[in-house]
């Protein structure tokens, strides 16, 4: 069953382990897939179909970003469903960004410099 409790805040070691699940295409591509999937989520074999990916490779790369905090997986009847974990999704970014531009508006008509 699927743990819905509040994750704690995420700190620069869970952000390298995500980031660093993240810098491989294959990973990248599979994490995208799940979070246009949202929270229905999507089943190994129709993921590994969407990727092209074999059920060996895929099995390796979910471990991956389950392990990173960025996938969970829930069993259903005989399947399993592989999800995003948006909070943690959210929290990346949100440590990523947390002193952007000083505090700051930022926006795309600032330039580069100004940030």
């Amino acid at each position: 069953m699927r743990n819905d409790t509040e994750l704690p805040a995420i700190d620069e070691p869970q952000t390298l382990k995500a980031l660093g699940a993240l810098a491989q295409a294959q990973r990248l591509r599979a994490f995208r897939a799940l979070v246009a999937a949202g929270p229905a989520g999507m089943t190994p074999g129709t993921l590994g179909e969407h990727l092209g990916l074999s059920p060996s490779a895929l099995s390796f790369h979910l471990k991956e970003l389950v392990m990173a905090g960025l996938a969970a997986s829930e069993p259903r009847g005989r399947y399993l469903i592989y999800r995003a974990e948006f909070e943690r999704m959210n929290q990346l970014l949100a440590y990523l960004t947390e002193h952007c531009c000083q505090g700051a508006a930022c926006g795309s008509a600032a330039p580069a410099s100004e940030c």
